[in-house]
């Protein structure tokens, strides 16, 4: 348990140890989602194969619920879910375009020179 503060853990608020075991549950969820990927990729029987899937997609809804847990509770990740998922754009051309509207809403607030 120890490891997972890089701080000593009597010193961080009641938030930000809430906020690393929702973080903790999350990589871990995503672990298990690994984990059960891989037996399904080598499993000879098909039933076994059937019941890790369902397995793993349990962890996958254990993992959604960590995240929007993360959402409603730290800054940063409401903005970066609703730039990033549930876009058929390509991952990199959605990073393109919140850089550039980060960049123009910057600009236009910003006094140079030209403006004065």
């Amino acid at each position: 348990m120890s490891t997972d503060y890089h701080e000593p853990a009597s010193e961080l608020s009641k938030e930000a140890r809430d906020m690393t075991r929702a973080l903790r549950s999350l990589i871990e969820e995503v672990e298990a989602v690994l984990w059960y990927m891989q037996r399904i990729d080598v499993a000879t029987d098909e039933e076994l194969k059937n019941i890790m899937q369902h397995n793993a997609e349990e962890e996958m809804e254990h993992a959604m619920m960590s995240l929007e847990w993360l959402r409603r509770n730290q800054k940063g990740w409401d903005k970066n879910i609703r730039t990033y998922l549930l876009k058929d754009k390509p991952i990199l051309e959605l990073e393109e375009e919140a850089t550039s509207e980060e960049n123009s809403s910057t600009d236009s607030t910003s006094l140079d020179i030209g403006e004065l």
